[in-house]
């Protein structure tokens, strides 16, 4: 499979972040990565999430939410990490941009979160309804979104490990609380971070079908 990959720096606010892109030739969408706590853009779970997506015939774009020196900062006090408002602005500034790309603007957008990443996601969908067509979260915080779960229109998965409880607890309140169309999944004998086995493949697997499904809906027939 032919694949367009680009290394690229992404303008936000008065910050740059850095960021892989890889489009597969022909690509029915674009899944933005919105990584987890403590995470980057090299994060291997992600990465390998990427790979898969890719193969499906997906885009994808990773970045990181913080710069160099914030993530040293966050390395050491973990605070950024948690700072949801500040990474939803990322998620935004970045899908803007994407929107004003000429290899991206014409390819319905999905978000894929992680961890804190889930909750970035969301808010940054709620604040873009019209430009988000899908979300997925794996072993995602959703309930850190807060009261933008009520304004999230895209259909949204929730991924969680059958042997992270507290994780499947605060996805199910999340669940109930987003109002579009929602589907949780569970993958037994997964933990956190989906370490066990196969159990990544099928998170990733699951990822890749919701997002074939529902920004497959969002293509435009070509003009003739």
């Amino acid at each position: 499979m032919e694949i367009r990959q680009s290394e690229l720096r992404v303008k936000v606010g008065d910050v740059e972040l850095a960021g892989e892109l890889g489009i597969p030739f022909g690509a029915a969408g674009l899944v933005l990565f919105a990584h987890g706590s403590g995470s980057s853009r090299f994060s291997p779970r992600n990465q390998f999430v990427a790979r898969i997506l890719r193969t499906k015939g997906l885009g994808t774009l990773l970045f990181d939410l913080l710069t160099p020196e914030e993530e040293a900062i966050d390395s050491v006090t973990a605070e950024l990490r948690f700072d949801i408002r500040l990474l939803a602005e990322r998620v935004v500034g970045t899908i803007d941009w994407l929107k004003g790309e000429k290899a991206t603007v014409d390819l319905p957008l999905g978000l894929f979160g992680a961890s804190t990443g889930a909750a970035a996601a969301l808010v940054a969908a709620a604040a873009r309804p019209h430009d988000v067509e899908a979300i997925v979260s794996r072993g995602g915080r959703p309930d850190l979104a807060g009261d933008a779960l009520g304004l999230v229109i895209a259909p949204t998965l929730l991924v969680v490990g059958g042997n992270d409880d507290v994780v499947i607890e605060l996805n199910l309140d999340a669940l109930r609380r987003l109002r579009g169309e929602k589907s949780i999944e569970v993958i037994p004998g997964a933990s956190h971070l989906f370490a066990e086995g196969d159990t990544l493949e099928q998170a990733a697997n699951l990822a890749a079908s919701w997002f074939r499904s529902k920004l497959s809906a969002g293509l435009q027939p070509a003009e003739t």
